[in-house]
């Protein structure tokens, strides 16, 4: 008589029913020269996440056997810094490719859930004169709370009718704007825009904006270039200087709004997933715009962590479809005003 022969799942086999947690990996058993070169990251830093991420990486899965926080921090930070699904990457952990890419998503929406507690503008009165002395310090421009700019990320098309997403060079992106300290951290990041945007369309519908003419520090401003609209809350270089006093500005201005220049630099070398040197983010553009919200959390978290924001090297592949642009001009006579005031007062 024929036996029928059933299907087995190997992992019934080897570990039985119920809610498991395997610990296929252990942080002691390596040096934090091989965590580094493999995950981005040193021991402490990771035992870290895994204590901030743990509870919300514990949610009860009805799968035979769960994946420990440790693990699916271990996979997500493979992922963020290297781009990729490689096999080693989860044979190094003891998961499969699957497994890895959910990891990703649930380390991914718990880093989501945090933003806000690494990602915001300084509140206190004492806080935000140190922003601007540190501001102060890198050129002598005064009145400074942040340094604000976009940058595109690559993400795989979402559907061939949908072009909101194809920016001037023809690929498909999201356009990220971000606002950072004298030191390169994110005081704001909105990563959610269409590709096809404009620099100063984002800027124009940004929660940025709401908060700045509703509410935010109205003793001080942002820096931007001149892809945006010179406001009362953020000044913007002069098109064509014509006095010392404006040449000045406009070279304190540079000096000081390249700062971001640099962060965005930094983050693409520490994120690889971001930096195009493995293809585009194959995610849906909400998807995508969750990991690069990800990677600025990390990002923020690795410099309260003193991974300092010049200390990564910039290497591979760094090209990014940047935006070109027309010079904006203002028609705010107050945001003149403003900026002329800055120009007899501290560079004249």
């Amino acid at each position: 008589m024929a036996v029928p022969i059933a299907v087995l799942d190997c992992d019934l086999l080897l570990y039985g029913r119920g809610h498991r947690t395997l610990d296929r990996f252990k942080l002691e058993d390596v040096t934090d020269e091989y965590l580094v070169s493999m995950y981005g990251f040193p021991r402490q830093f990771i035992y870290y996440l895994v204590d901030l991420l743990g509870a919300s990486l514990s949610r009860p899965t009805q799968r035979s056997r769960a994946i420990s926080p440790e693990t699916q921090i271990l996979a997500a930070l493979g992922f963020y810094t290297s781009g990729s699904f490689q096999t080693r990457m989860g044979d190094a952990i003891g998961i499969s490719q699957a497994s890895m890419s959910r990891c990703v998503a649930n380390v991914t929406e718990a880093l989501v859930e945090r933003a806000s507690q690494f990602i915001h503008f300084p509140e206190d009165e004492a806080t935000v004169q140190s922003l601007k002395d540190d501001f102060y310090g890198l050129a002598g421009m005064p009145g400074v709370l942040g340094v604000v700019d976009c940058t595109h990320v690559a993400i795989k098309a979402p559907n061939a009718e949908d072009l909101s997403y194809v920016n001037r060079k023809g690929l498909h992106s999201l356009n990220c704007l971000m606002v950072c300290d004298a030191r390169g951290v994110l005081l704001s990041a909105e990563t959610h825009w269409p590709g096809s945007l404009p620099d100063c369309t984002v800027l124009q519908q940004a929660a940025l904006t709401s908060q700045f003419e509703t509410e935010l520090h109205k003793d001080g401003w942002l820096l931007g270039d001149s892809s945006f609209f010179l406001r009362t809350w953020l000044m913007t270089p002069l098109h064509i200087p014509e006095t010392p006093a404006e040449y000045r500005y406009n070279m304190a201005h540079s000096a000081t709004h390249n700062v971001i220049e640099r962060t965005f630099r930094t983050i693409r070398s520490r994120f690889r997933c971001l930096d195009g040197s493995k293809g585009t983010l194959q995610y849906s553009p909400e998807k995508s715009s969750h990991i690069i919200l990800a990677c600025c959390v990390l990002h923020n978290i690795s410099l309260e962590h003193g991974l300092d924001v010049w200390s990564s090297p910039a290497t591979g592949h760094m090209e990014q479809p940047e935006e070109e642009y027309e010079q904006m001009e203002s028609m705010d006579s107050e945001a003149c005003r403003i900026r002329q005031e800055l120009l007899l007062t501290h560079f004249s």
